[in-house]
This record gives C-alpha cells, sequence and structure tokens, in this order.
C-alpha cells in the first residue's frame, strides 16, 4: 500500500476504548456487529466521490497496540491489567465491504460496512472517519471544480494552506481523484504517483533587477516549461510585454513558449486583454492561467464573464473545502448477527427525520437506463435481496411514499465490493491515476441536472420494499 507508516493505533476516541472494555467485562467481545459509514444530505453536498478507501484499509488491517500504546493507556488510570492485557494479541478478523474510490455516492447510502466483532468494529471507527471523511470531503469539492472548469486544466496547489501535512498529503491525492490533472505536492506525487506541476513565484521576479531579465532567466533554465508570472508589478503594462519579449526570443531558439499565469486583480479583464496581446503577438496557444483563491462558483462566474483563461491554479478554497469544511460522515450501528447467521437489525430514531437511520445488512444498486447508460436512481437494499432485471422495476420515496417511479428498460449495478474477509485483503487496489479515470466516468454517467452548482436536481435515493417495510415495523415497535 502507498503510505506514510506509522502507529496510528491510538488514533481514535477515549470513549472507543471505555466501550471496549465494557463489551469485555460484560461478555460481549465475540458478539458480531455490522456498522455503516455515510454521510447525510444538506444545501452544499448532493453527492460525493468516496475516497480514502486505501488509507482506511491500511490502518484497520495493521493497528496493532505496540508496549509503549499499553504502557501509556496504564499510565491514564482509566484501564485495568486484564484489559490492557486483551488489548496486546488484537486485530482485525471481521469483513469489509466498500464502493470503490471515485464512485459517486449519495446522502445514507452505505460508503463502507464493517461486519466484524463488537471490540474490533468499535475502535476503528474514530480513524475509518477521520480518513474517509476527509478524503471524501476534498474529492468532492474538486469534482465541483473540475465540473466548473470543463476541460481546462486544473492544478491543485493547496499545500501551504492545508491544516497540517496529513491534511496536505492525502488532500493532494484526493483532490487528483476529484479531477485535478495535477499537484504542486512534491511528496504526493512520490506516493501516490501522480502528476506534480508548477513554475516560479513573485519572489523570483522580485530577486532579479528587473521583470525582464527574471522572465529571461527562467526562460533560459527551462525554456519548454516558460509559464511566467506576470502580475508582480503591473499586468498589462510590464508583465505581459516582458513575457512576449522573453516569448519571442524563445521562438527564435525553435523553442514553443507555455503561457502566463496571472495570481491577482480581476481576472475577467486581465485575462481577456491579455489573449488579445497574446494573439497579436503571434501566440494563440500560449496559456493563461489563473490562481488567486479562486473555487467552482469563481471558475463559473469568470466563464460567464468571458475570462480567457484555460488553466486554473486551485489552493486554499480546494485544500480546505471552505465553503464546507467537514463531511459530517457518521458510523452507525446497523446490525447484530446472530450464531446462526441471521441478523437482528438495529436502528437509531431521533425527532429529525434525516437522522433515523436504516437498519439491517444493506447493500446498494444503481439504477441505468439501458438506452442512454445515465444513472436514473439508487436503491438501498437488504444484502440478500435480488432484483428480478426481467420485470419492471418500481421504486418508492422512503418519506413521501405518495412519490413512485418505474423502470422497465433498465440496468443494474450493486456498488459495493468486498474488500476485506476474515482480516485479510482480497481487493486490489487501484493506483490514483486508474481512480481518478473512474471518478470522470462515473461523473460522465449523470445528468448534468444532479452536477449543476445552483439548486442541482436531487438524485433519488429509495429504500427496496423489504427495508422500508422493516425500518417501519421497527419504527411503529419501538414507539408503542
Amino acid at each position: 500500500m502507498q503510505d506514510i507508516k506509522r502507529n496510528l493505533t491510538l488514533l481514535t476516541d477515549l470513549y472507543e476504548l471505555t466501550m471496549m472494555n465494557g463489551y469485555l467485562k460484560k461478555g460481549k467481545d465475540k458478539e458480531v456487529v455490522i456498522f455503516d459509514v455515510f454521510f447525510r444530505q444538506n444545501e452544499l453536498i448532493t453527492y460525493s466521490l468516496a475516497a480514502g478507501l486505501e488509507q482506511a484499509i491500511d490502518y484497520i488491517l495493521s493497528f496493532r497496540f505496540s508496549k509503549t500504546d499499553i504502557e501509556y493507556l496504564r499510565s491514564i488510570n482509566v484501564f485495568d491489567e486484564e484489559f490492557l492485557t486483551y488489548l496486546e494479541g488484537l486485530k482485525f478478523t471481521g469483513d469489509i465491504y466498500s464502493v470503490p474510490e471515485g464512485t459517486m455516492v449519495f446522502p445514507g447510502e452505505p460508503i463502507l460496512t464493517v461486519k466484524a466483532p463488537v471490540i474490533e468494529a468499535q475502535l476503528i471507527e474514530t480513524a475509518v472517519l477521520n480518513i474517509i471523511n476527509h478524503q471524501t470531503l476534498i474529492a468532492s469539492k474538486a469534482a465541483k471544480i473540475r465540473y466548473s472548469a470543463g476541460s481546462d486544466l486544473v492544478m491543485e496547489f493547496g499545500l501551504r494552506r492545508a491544516q497540517g501535512p496529513d491534511a496536505g498529503i492525502y488532500g493532494s491525492r484526493a483532490s487528483v481523484i476529484g479531477g485535478c490533472n495535477s499537484t504542486s505536492n512534491v511528496l504526493a506525487g512520490k506516493l501516490f504517483d501522480i502528476p506534480v506541476a508548477g513554475t516560479h513565484a513573485h519572489s523570483w521576479v522580485m530577486s532579479f533587477p528587473s521583470e525582464y531579465e527574471a522572465f529571461k532567466a527562467y526562460a533560459d533554465v527551462y525554456p519548454d516549461n516558460a509559464l511566467l508570472l506576470v502580475d508582480t508589478y503591473d499586468t498589462l503594462k510590464s508583465g505581459i510585454p516582458n513575457a512576449i519579449k522573453v516569448f519571442d526570443e524563445l521562438k527564435a531558439q525553435g523553442k514553443t513558449p507555455k503561457g502566463i499565469r496571472i495570481d491577482s486583480g480581476d481576472l475577467a479583464y486581465l485575462t481577456k486583454k491579455a489573449r488579445k496581446m497574446l494573439d497579436d503577438a503571434g501566440y494563440p496557444n500560449a496559456i493563461i492561467c489563473a490562481s488567486g483563491d479562486l473555487d467552482e462558483k469563481l471558475i463559473q462566474s469568470l466563464k460567464l464573464q468571458g475570462a480567457k483563461i484555460n488553466s486554473w491554479g486551485i489552493g486554499t478554497k480546494l485544500i480546505t473545502s471552505a465553503d464546507m469544511p467537514a463531511l459530517g460522515g457518521v458510523y452507525k450501528l446497523a446490525g447484530v448477527v446472530n450464531k446462526d447467521g441471521s441478523v437482528t437489525p438495529k436502528i437509531k430514531i431521533s425527532e429529525t427525520s434525516a437522522k433515523i437511520t436504516n437498519p439491517g445488512f444493506k447493500k446498494v444498486v444503481r439504477i441505468y437506463d439501458a438506452e442512454t447508460g445515465k444513472a436514473e436512481a439508487d436503491l438501498i437494499m437488504l444484502f440478500d435481496e435480488v432484483i428480478d432485471q426481467t420485470k419492471p422495476l418500481t421504486i418508492t420515496h422512503p418519506i413521501e411514499t405518495w412519490k413512485k417511479i418505474t423502470f422497465n428498460n433498465y440496468k443494474i449495478k450493486e456498488l459495493s465490493v468486498e474488500v476485506v474477509k476474515d482480516g485479510k485483503l482480497v481487493y486490489k487496489f487501484p493506483s490514483v491515476k486508474e481512480i481518478a479515470r473512474y471518478a470522470e466516468e462515473e461523473m460522465k454517467s449523470f445528468w448534468d441536472e444532479y452536477l449543476r452548482l445552483d439548486r442541482p436536481h436531487i438524485y433519488k435515493v429509495d429504500l427496496s420494499d423489504k427495508l422500508l417495510k422493516l425500518k417501519t415495523d421497527m419504527l411503529a415497535e419501538i414507539r408503542k
């Protein structure tokens, strides 16, 4: 697995350990349970791209309580020696099902399902949420930026603004999964074999006696990658004319200038002027790259204003997901496995209907129109349910049950795959580049109405009749 190797076993909340100790004391340590990871709908995130699976599985299969871990837990005077001795031999022995990274996922759908002895399942909750919440959040933000940018190049360079090294490293990974063409993060490039990109800063220009000399020096060193930052002093009066002068010198050497980058000012106005200046000088193919606190909404706005930008450098607002800094994914108990293999479903009740969980061991099926190949709806089902594709399929809204839709000419795909079986990895992780290509195809399989930034159409995620009846019956029984 491609990762920074550290012992992250104690990357958990204390209450996970106190519950584990309680399960052991009450003789429940061998009880097998089912937990689901999913997120809830809100105004800012109606869909997501799943990411972080490889790192989550690496944590799950690698956790071991070291001697220093045990010594630390002993020092906080919360646990007795029976529990500490138990931890010394603890490892994951259960099963894990997950959607592949890069899969489009929607509120309420299990992204990852854990089926394991309760102590093991409880320990991994915090770290799994930490890993999947973060990468899914950033991949989803990147997907929105990619959607706004269309076919333009998108570079992620938010490392210096990320909340720490891990957020920068794995944020870069997630950004490429979500659609960025490259990252400025060299370590992420090495770890995940993803493209790295970058040119020079304002300090390069300022360190030379003149802007022209700075541009000329950079072009001398990198004649095939002369993308020049032109807004250090005056973009239109100085930066672009000096860049064109250097481009002419490169052209005389038989080289093709790359283009310019503008990091400040009125990007719509400046890039339209820059495009004309470059075209008039004989450089119609020169890239115009824009950067400076951009996000998907600003990209959309600049395009509507006719900005002449074909490459985007996105930093702070991507790597921090500035408008929504947390996905809000949760890890909820869905069932207890009986000795005969059957499942006793569990449900969490709330006064807020969106927070009532879906009980039982479940899977998600995606329904596609057979003619267009476009996704039409998802159906959350009990794991042992089978759809007879020779018959029409009718699905029902889980709350507004009078809303129904029937599919006649359709095909289906089960989203989840088995990743871990009896504590052993049974899944081959694709490379980040392969995940990014898969995510791109996933996005293409959805109508634009579901992807648009403003008031997107809400994608249908329904419950099977069997699951809906189970949920309704459990609610009625509990409320008696």
